[in-house]
C-alpha cells in the first residue's frame, strides 16, 4: 500500500475559524488518511475532552478572542506535547520569534501544493 495507510497514527486536532478552509483542510487531511478533529475556535479546544493519541495540533494564528500563538501556549500549560503548526499569512518578525521560541513551526497560507501534510509528516515522526 502507499503512503496513505488507513488510519495514520496519531490524530490531526485543527483549528480554524475559515469554515470553508477548515471543511477543505478537514477533507484533505482525511483524504490521506489522517483523523482529524476540526474545531473553529481555540475556546472550542479548550473545552473538549483530551484526546489520547495526538499526532499533532493545526491552528491558525489569527482566531477570533483567541489567538493560535496563545491557544498553543494554553494547550501546554495544561500538559498537552503533541507537537503544533501555525498556519498564517504574512506572519511578521515578532509572530515569527514568538513561534520559534517555543518550538512551534510555520507553514504560510496560501496552502499550496501539499506543504502542510510534509510538515505533519515530519513533526510527527520527530515524537
Amino acid at each position: 500500500m502507499d503512503q496513505t495507510t488507513y488510519p495514520r497514527p496519531g490524530a490531526v486536532i485543527l483549528v480554524e475559524d475559515d469554515i470553508s478552509l477548515l471543511s477543505a483542510m478537514t477533507f484533505a487531511l482525511q483524504t490521506d488518511g489522517y483523523d482529524v478533529l476540526a474545531y473553529a475556535d481555540g475556546a472550542d479546544l479548550l473545552t473538549a475532552a483530551p484526546r489520547a493519541g495526538t499526532g499533532c495540533f493545526v491552528v491558525d494564528l489569527r482566531l477570533p478572542g483567541l489567538d493560535g500563538l496563545t491557544l498553543i501556549q494554553r494547550l501546554r500549560a495544561r500538559g498537552e506535547t503533541a507537537p503544533a503548526i501555525l498556519i498564517t499569512t504574512n506572519p511578521d518578525a515578532r509572530h515569527r520569534e514568538t513561534a520559534a521560541r517555543a518550538g512551534v513551526r510555520i507553514v504560510e497560507k496560501p496552502l499550496l501544493d501539499s506543504e502542510l501534510r510534509r510538515c505533519i509528516e515530519e513533526v510527527m515522526a520527530v515524537r
